[in-house]
């Protein structure tokens, strides 16, 4: 074709293209730019042109709003959980009460496809435990064995403790002087993060010195004399030693004696073990899609909890709240063209088991995972949520973000997921980490005082109200979110 006719079929198209999409450039630009618009300018003046999430769902979100802010069944199925079936760690009888007790309420609350995903989870039993400063006063101390911990010999422990802020300090006092003592670490709050590496590793790295047992800083910037438990794990390659976490002051007065030069002696007993791991699983339900059953937007959080309180913050208000969300869903007559699906995977706190196991339950089927949202930061005033996803998806999220200002949860920032949604991130899924203002989590956390009354309704109602908008949106929207190249990171506290 002759050069001249080619440019002006070009402008030709150039200028259809500005006539289609609402002359998003002048006539005279794209005379101009000719096959430069054709190629740049189109995709532009789509993205300009196409249909506003905030303005397409703001009646189905205020709808669903209304219904959540107005609700009281969801705080009820809370305290429940909370009140009659208790704390609920892995392998034991309180975690398959609740299992039992969840799919019933999801057939009560008209969800489709209920059913549990058995997995073998891990059974570690606390025991009779305690611990003693018996130099250079006779002062019990407030401790909680950390989980995955051994038993001390029949009879205690009784050491000189030695105390550290960090892996370093460990490393310069050497093994002579750490030998059959009890390390302490006494590491100032500097986040959870930071922090509960301590919990975390703190045994191995004493083990790897001669040290007898180790005692850690509870996790938490709060001092009022509660410890706080939480998983730890051991070096197959060094000795395994007895550990616990104890009160912040606690911590605090032995550290402080033995800078001073005082000797300071502590008995420490603990009876923990491990039993056979034990039958146990995931609970599912769902609102199958209208147009694409077959694809799923799932949201949830974990129903394990350590053997403490009762796993009020972490995790049963996140699980009750993903729950109701997807139950005013049904109630409002509500059915999005993909399936919205609420998980309540198993656990999170010491394996992880259940967030492989839906991972296997998946598949081949993996493509169709549309997106996972995970709570697990406790159910405080919602803030909004962090996302794995590029930059065209950000963009949706922000406009669904604007439908949650009413309650306080249109924060749409980079990097969310979750440890459960883990196995589907590293998979491609985008993951959504729904995020609170986090107060006062970390000053229940893991504790006696993870109770029901930590939980504000109002606070848990807006959670709600968050989840079963976005869920909703996320399930209906034309178009899908791409994940960011490399997946998600964690948007909730780590375990």
């Amino acid at each position: 074709m002759h050069g001249r006719a080619i440019v002006s079929l070009m402008t030709l198209r150039a200028s259809a293209v500005c006539l289609t999409f609402n002359a998003c450039l002048t006539f005279d630009a794209c005379l101009t730019l000719g096959v430069c618009l054709t190629l740049v300018a189109a995709p532009a003046c789509l993205a300009a042109d196409s249909p506003n999430l905030t303005d397409q769902y703001r009646a189905t979100a205020d709808k669903l709003i209304d219904a959540a802010l107005a609700d009281n069944d969801g705080y009820n199925r809370l305290a429940y959980l909370c009140y009659r079936i208790g704390n609920r760690l892995s392998g034991s009888v309180g975690l398959e009460k609740a299992i039992a007790w969840s799919a019933e309420q999801m057939k009560a609350a008209g969800l489709s496809n209920v059913r549990v995903i058995p997995t073998k989870v891990p059974h570690w039993v606390r025991g009779a435990e305690s611990a003693r400063m018996v130099a250079p006063l006779d002062k019990p101390l407030h401790m909680l064995g950390l989980g995955g911990s051994i038993a001390t010999p029949a009879g205690g422990i009784t050491a000189d403790v030695v105390a550290v802020t960090t892996f370093e300090e460990l490393a310069k006092l050497g093994r002579e002087r750490i030998q059959g003592r009890i390390v302490l670490y006494n590491e100032e709050y500097r986040g959870y993060g930071p922090t509960r590496v301590y919990r975390a590793t703190g045994a191995a790295r004493a083990a790897a010195f001669g040290a007898a047992a180790a005692l850690v800083r509870s996790a938490t910037p709060l001092a009022m004399q509660i410890p706080h438990t939480g998983e730890m794990n051991y070096d197959e390659n060094q000795p395994k030693i007895p550990a616990a976490a104890v009160s912040p002051e606690d911590a605090m007065m032995m550290a402080r004696l033995v800078a001073d030069g005082v000797a300071v002696k502590v008995h420490l007993e603990m009876s923990a073990h491990q039993e056979p791991d034990v039958d146990s699983g995931d609970v599912i339900g769902e609102i199958p899609g209208s147009e694409h059953p077959e694809e799923v937007v799932v949201m949830g959080g974990h129903i394990d909890s350590w053997d403490v309180g009762q796993g009020a913050q972490d995790d049963g208000a996140s699980i009750v709240a993903c729950l109701q969300a997807v139950a005013l869903m049904k109630k409002l007559g509500l059915q999005p063209r993909r399936t919205i699906r609420v998980a309540f995977w198993v656990n999170e706190e010491n394996g992880g088991r259940g967030g492989v196991a839906y991972r296997e339950f998946v598949g081949k089927d993996i493509g169709n995972q549309v997106a996972a949202i995970e709570m697990d930061g406790g159910a405080e005033a919602p803030r909004g949520y962090g996302a794995g996803v590029d930059a065209g998806s950000m963009e949706m999220l922000k406009q669904i973000g604007t439908l949650l200002e009413r309650v306080g949860a249109g924060e749409i920032t980079a990097g969310g997921g979750g440890s459960d949604i883990g196995p589907l991130l590293r998979d491609g899924v985008p993951g959504l980490g729904e995020r609170t203002v986090g107060t006062h989590y970390f000053d229940w956390h893991h504790t006696e005082a993870d109770t029901l009354d930590k939980v504000n309704p109002d606070d848990f109602r807006k959670n709600m109200a968050s989840l079963a908008v976005m869920g909703y949106v996320l399930a209906d929207m034309p178009g899908k979110l791409v994940a960011a190249a490399g997946g998600g990171r964690r948007g909730a506290p780590p375990q």
